[in-house]
């Protein structure tokens, strides 16, 4: 890297190394396999500077949506936005995973995952790496390669991590996205912030943070998603919501900070029913 600056796709390391802090927690004994000493820096400072329970929330989703794909039982679990997740090696290996991410992202990861699995550190699993620029026409191609991969097996989208980042009319467009690719009775896991973040002491510390080691924003770039995006929509039932607080006491995580400065990520598994 040219600059000591942290790139927006170099969040997807961070979040792996939350995970690796707490395995116990997370349920992820591979996420250490990407940690590093430059998003060791970047971590520290994090924690430091905006929230110290990141390392428990992250621990949390991940494993909030591994007990749930665990639960569901999908033939095919497709993650928008995977980063460097590592479902399909904490999954039963007879699943078929489809991880679509930046062209730079799932392309270095596929190469280390192979990698590692010659080293005897990753179990073979079947597993699609897709590319894909979202800010360009994506959705016939793409809906045609997923098609093609799924066939009618029974499917789980998980987005997660990703939201927060993009505009509503995209998110719109994702979610019919998903409507067109799955059939009835096929699930979706997603993870957003509530409109309440903005106006709290942990959101302040994250975008100041965020303005002063990554790119200048405002405040209104950040999405917020309330229940009704979700409730409201027609194709799906919201059948499972959870957030970072009820997670802690369902897995006895101890909270040390006031709710106002923690960033409370909410949890959802929406299921087709048309």
């Amino acid at each position: 890297m040219s600059n000591l600056n942290i790139q927006i796709h170099e969040t997807a390391f961070v979040t792996s190394t939350f995970r690796s802090l707490n395995e116990d927690l997370s349920r992820d004994m591979y996420a250490q396999l990407w940690d590093n000493s430059r998003t060791a820096i970047w971590v520290e400072k994090y924690l430091d500077q905006v929230c110290s329970e990141e390392v428990s929330a992250h621990c949390l989703r991940n494993r909030f949506f591994l007990e749930e794909i665990e639960r569901l039982k999908p033939e095919v679990l497709i993650n928008f936005g995977s980063g460097f997740s590592m479902y399909p090696f904490l999954l039963n290996d007879d699943m078929i995973h489809i991880e679509i991410d930046k062209e730079e992202v799932v392309s270095y990861k596929q190469e280390m995952v192979k990698e590692f699995q010659k080293e005897g550190k990753l179990p073979e699993r079947n597993i699609h790496f897709i590319g894909v620029d979202f800010s360009q026409d994506y959705v016939d191609a793409l809906l045609e390669k997923l098609i093609l991969l799924k066939g009618n097996k029974s499917s789980f989208v998980l987005i997660e991590g990703v939201l927060f980042f993009l505009s509503r009319k995209d998110t719109e467009k994702l979610f019919e996205f998903f409507f067109r690719l799955q059939e009835k009775g096929d699930y979706i896991g997603s993870a957003s912030f509530q409109n309440e973040l903005k106006s709290s002491k942990a959101f302040e510390k994250l975008f100041d943070f965020c303005n002063r080691e990554m790119v200048k924003t405002e405040a209104s770039d950040w999405q917020t998603i309330e229940d009704e995006f979700y409730k409201e929509n027609t194709s799906y039932d919201l059948i499972n919501h959870q957030d970072y607080f009820s997670l802690s006491k369902k897995h006895n995580n101890l909270i040390k900070l006031e709710k106002e400065l923690i960033l409370n990520e909410n949890f959802y598994i929406l299921k087709k029913i048309v």
